[in-house]
């Protein structure tokens, strides 16, 4: 189960991912991305609270990637708990997707330049 909340806060789209994303639940997670990068240039992912990501919940991550650098959007995850985070590292992620610590250091991101 997955629950998937999103708020504007100034030109943020934000969205925070409660639970677990596996392979029924990684639609939401993309259409919760999809919309956000419909209408913002600034999409902040608040994970704090994701319990479990499958390969599939990474795939949606992936699949966006190249676009939203195309179409200069920045997207920023932070808070991830450390099962989360190993597997984001495993993959080598962090190379790949911007991964801050705290709201704070993810904000100051996406307010950079």
């Amino acid at each position: 189960m997955v629950a998937i909340n999103t708020e504007l806060i100034e030109d943020i789209h934000r969205i925070s991912v409660v639970g677990e994303i596996d392979a029924s639940s990684s639609i939401e997670l993309d259409n919760a991305i999809k919309e956000a990068a419909k209408n913002h240039k600034k999409i902040l992912m608040d994970l704090q609270q994701l319990d479990y990501i499958s390969s599939a919940g990474l795939g949606v991550f992936i699949s966006y990637l190249e676009d939203l650098k195309n179409q200069q959007i920045r997207l920023v995850v932070f808070g991830l708990q450390e099962t989360v985070s190993e597997v984001f590292s495993i993959l080598g992620l962090q190379h790949l997707m911007n991964i801050k610590t705290s709201e704070k250091e993810a904000i100051e991101f996406l307010n950079e330049g």
